[in-house]
């Protein structure tokens, strides 16, 4: 049986997907307030492929506590770790926060659908975050910065709440030092201390550089930022079709039997996290479904 339905990588055995390993945390730190990340251990690679597919997420599970969905945030050719970054906002994400090096976690994964990297190739693309939303986006960053020329001119456009809240600070520093990429971030609440962009993450897209007839566009927040962050790019030009979200929903199985994930006909653990816009339109501005 396949735990990996993903387009951009083969699919990898296992024998329940509904039994999670046990894995070792490695290192912990804390990225923002009430946001850490977790390094736990990886299962030994058995081919040459990276471990999971930009997009895709795993449940954690912490004994006498319960499981959570959470996206990976690491580097996917780092073979030998998994990065998890994590808001402790409820009992799980909580508990998972707090755990320490040498502490056992129960893993099940990786599952779900990757971020569209091949068809992003030779197109620009434009990624837009908000908030923990860009811990998802973060693997495929990586692997765009890997493979650097096979894509055009790279956008990343990034809000929170106030800087404090900001993600992967010193990362986002060195891209714009070093690297052939645009990075605009932008605060909700700015403090005498910031000197940057003020307002929501959409107000940076009119000032991003990229060819709406010919570009992908990735994007991970709230839904009312995702909302919002399409109708920004439909006003820019960009066609429903080159718009791609990752889903947040009530992940509790993760293999489709639950349907506590369920959006509309669609499980977002199967046929997600990540769907093209023009197949989810009718369905995002529809609250419960």
């Amino acid at each position: 049986m396949s735990t990996v339905i993903s387009s951009e990588l083969p699919v990898s055995a296992a024998t329940d997907p509904m039994v999670p390993r046990m894995a070792r945390v490695l290192r912990r730190w804390r990225e923002a307030p009430l946001t850490w990340t977790l390094e736990i251990e990886a299962e030994p690679p058995v081919t040459s492929e990276p471990a999971f597919a930009p997009g895709q997420f795993n449940m954690l599970y912490v004994f006498g506590v319960g499981e959570a969905p959470i996206s990976m945030s690491g580097d996917p050719a780092r073979t030998g770790q998994l990065r998890h970054t994590i808001r402790a906002v409820g009992q799980v994400s909580s508990a998972l926060a707090q755990l320490r090096p040498d502490a056992i976690v129960g893993v099940r994964g990786p599952f779900g659908t990757g971020w569209p990297l091949a068809r992003a190739a030779a197109r620009d693309v434009i990624i837009v975050a908000g908030g923990l939303g860009l811990a998802p986006l973060r693997p495929a960053i990586y692997r765009i910065l890997a493979e650097r020329r096979r894509y055009g001119q790279v956008s990343i456009l990034y809000g929170t709440r106030s800087s404090d809240d900001i993600l992967f600070q010193r990362e986002l520093e060195r891209w714009r030092r070093e690297l052939d990429i645009d990075i605009a971030v932008t605060v909700d609440h700015a403090t005498e201390q910031w000197h940057g962009h003020v307002g929501v993450v959409t107000t940076l897209i009119p000032r991003a550089t990229f060819d709406p007839a010919d570009c992908v566009a990735m994007v991970c927040g709230p839904e009312v930022m995702m909302r919002f962050t399409v109708a920004a790019l439909a006003k820019a030009g960009v066609g429903d079709d080159a718009i791609y979200l990752s889903m947040e929903r009530n992940m509790k199985c993760a293999v489709g039997l639950c349907g506590h994930c369920q959006l509309g006909g669609s499980f977002v653990c199967k046929n997600g996290p990540v769907y093209r816009y023009d197949q989810i339109r009718d369905l995002l501005p529809r609250k419960e479904i």
